[in-house]
């Protein structure tokens, strides 16, 4: 019998798998302080890397000590405030047009008869 399934060394595939598992956040320990967390970058374009590589060199650091530095720096500020839903948005938009809160609705009327089919 025949195989025919084909030679995986012909076909050229590659497979990412990256998996973080922060052992400390599952269990941890008391009265010690938490580990530092690992994080793996995938598919990072060679371009990047090699400006991030001479960024590094430039302040005297590590690629992984930048890579903390930029992190922080970027991180560090407050939180955003979390974004208005539409409704929200559309009411600050008319705000200072004098809002909306003074139109009358019509009432509603009777919805019509459904169609027969006789």
């Amino acid at each position: 019998m025949k195989n025919t399934l084909p030679e995986f060394n012909t076909i050229p595939c590659r497979i990412d798998i990256t998996a973080i598992i922060d052992y400390n956040a599952i269990m941890p320990t008391p009265g010690t302080p938490p580990a530092m967390s690992s994080i793996t970058i995938c598919n990072l374009d060679p371009a990047l890397k090699q400006r991030l590589r001479v960024r590094a060199a430039e302040h005297g650091h590590s690629m992984e000590a930048e890579v903390r530095r930029i992190l922080q720096a970027t991180l560090k500020g407050p939180a955003r405030a979390p974004a208005l839903n539409l409704y929200e948005r559309i009411r600050a938009r008319f705000a200072p047009l004098g809002g909306a809160d003074d139109l009358e609705i019509p009432p509603r009327e009777p919805g019509r008869d459904p169609p027969r089919f006789d």
